[in-house]
């Protein structure tokens, strides 16, 4: 069964730190391009960051860059997102999503992701 399961979710005060993971199984998540999307209360769900298969593609939105960081471990079949500086603004369910790619590169439009976790509630609050 191809299944992405996030976890790492909570509640935190404002410039505080979390770490989402995004466990795949199923399929090898080194062959994938993968995408963190954020839905925040009232709004569409947008891409924060995605990565390309072999780590050299990429693309942030601005309001992230310098605070959040993307990663793999192909080893453990396993995405992370590193949040750091988190700021109320960042509250909502993040999402992971993953694609096969052939090329080194992802793309920021949710319809290009085939595969998706359940989603993991982040609350930025004091």
């Amino acid at each position: 069964q191809v299944q992405l399961v996030e976890s790492g979710g909570g509640l935190v005060q404002p410039g505080g730190s979390l770490r989402l993971s995004c466990i795949a199984s199923g399929f090898i998540l080194a062959d994938y391009s993968i995408g963190w999307f954020r839905q925040a209360p009232g709004k569409e769900r947008e891409m924060i960051v995605c990565i390309g298969k072999t780590d050299g593609w990429i693309v942030a939105t601005d309001s992230v860059k310098g605070r959040f960081t993307i990663s793999r471990d192909n080893d453990s079949n396993t995405a992370y997102l590193q949040m750091n500086s988190l700021k109320p603004e960042d509250t909502g369910v993040y999402y992971c999503a993953a694609v096969q790619e052939t090329k080194d590169y992802c793309s920021r439009y949710a319809a290009a992701y085939g595969t998706w976790g359940q989603g993991a509630q982040v609350t930025v609050s004091s």
